[in-house]
């Protein structure tokens, strides 16, 4: 075959696959522009669909379901407001009775500070008392003081004869009987017993 013989094939060919590519595209460009015309009125149809049968079931001046909807929305939104403001009296209820506790705490600090002064008034009163009472029995001569201290119960006479000092408190009790004197002594020697050595 000569060259030209070739070249005239080679043209053959190459317009044979113009034309198939050509017929090619054609009928894709066909099938695109169906499948989108029938896309596009299913899509339409479906629409036409919901909308009718949304229309035919619902009346949108005032739809059941959203009257429904609406009552159990203010049905809720009322029993809000009742718990809110049940809530809100708990709580003016319970701020109302911490003033009064805290003022009921403030009377009794007060009440507290005001039994210790009195107490230590008091302590200090009967200190002052027994010292001056106890000076008085150690001014005493001792036979008067020992007749006082004979009479008196055995507890109550060593708190004095304890709080003397050594040489008055022993010339009172030389001056008792041996039997009172011994009592008086075991008093004092136990007045420290019950203290804890720990």
């Amino acid at each position: 075959m000569t060259n030209k013989g070739q070249r005239k094939k080679a043209g053959k060919s190459r317009r044979k696959q113009g034309t198939l590519a050509i017929i090619g595209a054609l009928f894709l460009l066909s099938g695109g522009i169906r499948l989108l015309t029938e896309a596009g009125q299913a899509i339409a149809s479906e629409t036409a669909e919901i909308e009718g049968s949304s229309a035919a079931t619902t009346d949108l001046a005032r739809p059941d379901t959203l009257t429904a909807a609406l009552d159990a929305i203010k049905v809720r939104e009322e029993r809000l407001i009742s718990r809110e403001a049940e809530l809100d009296e708990r709580e003016a209820t319970l701020a109302a009775a911490e003033i009064a506790i805290d003022a009921e705490l403030e009377k009794l600090k007060q009440a507290e500070l005001s039994l210790r002064q009195t107490i230590s008034l008091a302590a200090e009163a009967a200190e002052d008392d027994l010292s001056q009472l106890t000076a008085v029995y150690a001014n005493m001569k001792p036979k008067q003081a020992a007749a006082l201290f004979e009479e008196m119960d055995s507890t109550f006479a060593a708190g004095f004869l304890g709080r003397m000092a050594s040489d008055s408190a022993a010339r009172i009790m030389a001056g008792m009987t041996p039997s009172k004197a011994y009592e008086i002594s075991v008093e004092l020697a136990g007045r420290n017993a019950d203290i804890p050595l720990d």
